[in-house]
């Protein structure tokens, strides 16, 4: 019986050696999988969303040795906005009027140089890349099937969808978008993540559709992963060598952004760009700019005006969507936006000269009316600003 015991005790002992041996292998793992699980709390959020490069995979641009591109300041009086500020859990704002700075201010304890998430307003960027890729020739235009240039997502919900139906976000692909559902789609992407796991192998094992490809829109955020895919399978080149090259360098941004990456570097394109509200707001002007920054053509204005058109085949409702960006119903020639969850948004308003970005912590952007406030205030400082 003791000879039984002692045995037990060690088989225990080396169980627990294991145990933690095993813990402090995948500590990084465990961390990151925590920081996923608590990454939304109302005391972590405002932190979190300035500091991405502490809590996941990530991969810094190439600093440029260029200058910055200027921003000149003129202040001028915008309406109260104190009230909006408060209520959207605001972090930071920056308004251009005529490309000078027309209001700029930071809350919640942040500043001027902290890199912000974007979440999906990094779809619009990635949106500007491929315009950029497909003036050049390197793809042969967007009726191509994605499995041309991504021949691993042949057999997936993705074949025989075409590269416009994946801007469009009209896959047809089955993809659950609840960020309130632990078992949805887009939060076990997040784990993948978090994990370390393969982005592109998620997207490849997607396997069910809801309907035919081109047939309606429905937000599917993979939709633009699989954009980074074929861009990646075209050209052979990261997406961060990309848009250094045809993006970031030419628009001289002030500073030096980051995409979060998966466990193999690749750059989570439909949400993980981190850069400064200021560079936010210069991509914003570059666009209402019809593509033209910094004395160059950077974005074909071809590609600029179409992809801010409401093109997908979108339900009846308030807001339309584009190749990756959103345009309001009632929206006046030349006024769109791109748009983030919990409160991220670059608006531009070419008729009033006006850009406005924003970045939030707003646990609450889902509540009824709260796109309809936002658009009803920005509206507000365009008006103002005229």
């Amino acid at each position: 019986m003791r000879r039984l015991l002692k045995w037990v005790l060690r088989a225990v002992l080396v169980i627990g050696i294991v145990a933690v041996i095993g813990a402090i292998w995948k500590w990084n793992d465990i961390q990151r999988l925590m920081a996923v699980n608590s990454l939304f709390k109302e005391d972590r959020i405002v932190a979190n969303f300035s500091a991405m490069d502490r809590l996941f995979f990530h991969a810094e641009f190439p600093s440029g040795d260029g200058p910055n591109s200027p921003l000149p300041v003129n202040l001028r009086p915008l309406p109260g906005l104190e009230e909006w500020i408060d209520a959207r859990a605001l972090t930071a704002i920056v308004v251009l009027k005529d490309g000078e700075i027309a209001h700029e201010d930071y809350f919640l304890g942040t500043g001027p140089d902290d890199r912000r998430i974007s979440w999906s307003v990094a779809k619009s960027f990635l949106s500007a890349l491929l315009g950029v890729i497909m003036a050049e020739g390197t793809i042969g235009g967007l009726d191509e099937p994605v499995t041309k240039y991504v021949p691993e997502l042949v057999g997936s919900a993705y074949d025989g969808a075409t590269i416009r139906n994946v801007l469009q976000m009209s896959s047809g692909v089955r993809f659950n978008e609840d960020y309130l559902d632990f078992h949805s789609d887009i939060n076990r992407m997040g784990r993948v993540l978090a994990l370390g796991r393969s982005m592109d192998d998620f997207a490849a094992g997607l396997s069910e559709r809801d309907r035919p490809p081109g047939e309606a829109w429905q937000y599917v955020s993979i939709d633009t992963h699989v954009v980074g895919m074929v861009i990646r399978g075209a050209t052979g080149r990261t997406v961060i060598d990309l848009m250094t090259e045809k993006l970031i360098q030419p628009m001289e941004m002030a500073s030096r952004p980051y995409y979060v990456t998966d466990g193999y570097g690749t750059a989570f394109v439909l949400g993980g760009l981190n850069m400064t509200t200021r560079d936010y707001a210069r991509f914003g002007q570059m666009f209402l700019q019809n593509g033209f920054f910094n004395d160059r053509q950077i974005v074909p204005a071809d590609w600029v005006a179409t992809s801010t058109a409401p093109s997908a085949p979108t339900a009846d409702g308030k807001i339309r969507y584009g190749y990756q960006w959103w345009v309001p119903d009632d929206a006046d020639e030349g006024e769109f936006l791109a748009r983030g969850v919990y409160g991220q948004f670059v608006y531009v308003n070419r008729p009033a000269g006006v850009v406005i970005a924003i970045n939030s912590a707003d646990r609450g952007f889902r509540q009824p009316g709260v796109f309809e406030t936002n658009l009803e205030t920005f509206r507000k400082i365009a008006s103002a600003l005229r």
